[in-house]
């Protein structure tokens, strides 16, 4: 259940249905939180038959149970995944970097997207916690790091460009060298913050408006 390479995955699955079994692949989203409630997404990937058999198990750990297809194209949903929790968390960090600079209020500002067509999961969890600055993991930046090195390794393998995949790594890989491996995957606002020469709740050049 674990996020492993997509393309590896059918070659291990290979292997096991030579010694006559089947093989699932599960891998899951929602975090600690979800893992507690057992409220997990779950994405599998592997032959009706053998899901039919497994769903049981699958069913104490998670809602949100889906067959996404053949084996290996759960971890393509995982992967896929964590390309857009990556992305939305650097536009959301982006946005509130540059609202606080600006003189805003970034609670305020947070609170009206809240009720517009930006409105995301992510904005609100994940955007509170850059504003009340809260980055104990949650989901760690080291994790995240490995989710995208494995977006970015089947990319290459397949041929497809995955521009801003490739730069919100990169924001992981600075909030690695300030020493946030550790950190809650919010916690990629800082290296937005680094680069700016400001902190979300630091006064704005010039003062108020």
């Amino acid at each position: 259940m674990s996020s492993i390479a997509p393309i590896e995955t059918r070659e291990f699955a290979g292997r096991i249905e030579q010694l006559g079994c089947d093989y699932i692949d599960a891998p899951v989203s929602g975090g600690e939180v979800g893992a507690k409630a057992a409220t997990l997404s779950i994405m599998a990937g592997g032959k009706q038959q053998a899901f039919d058999r497994v769903l049981p198990l699958l069913q104490l750990m998670g809602k949100n149970i889906t067959l996404v297809g053949g084996v290996g194209d759960g971890q393509i949903a995982k992967v896929a995944n964590q390309i857009i929790v990556a992305l939305t968390i650097e536009a959301v960090g982006e946005a509130l970097v540059l609202a606080a600079k600006a003189g805003a209020d970034p609670a305020r500002v947070r609170q009206a997207l809240m009720g517009g067509f930006a409105s995301s999961r992510i904005l609100e969890v994940h955007g509170e916690r850059m504003i009340k600055r809260t980055f104990d993991p949650g989901f760690r930046i080291e994790l995240h790091q490995k989710d995208l090195s494995l977006a970015l390794s089947a990319a290459r393998k397949l041929g497809v460009s995955l521009p801003s995949t490739a730069s919100c790594q990169q924001l992981f890989n600075a909030c690695e060298a300030l020493g946030g491996a550790k950190w809650d995957h919010s916690g990629l606002v800082r290296a937005l913050e680094h680069m700016a020469d400001f902190a979300i709740g630091d006064a704005p050049p010039g003062g108020d408006h």
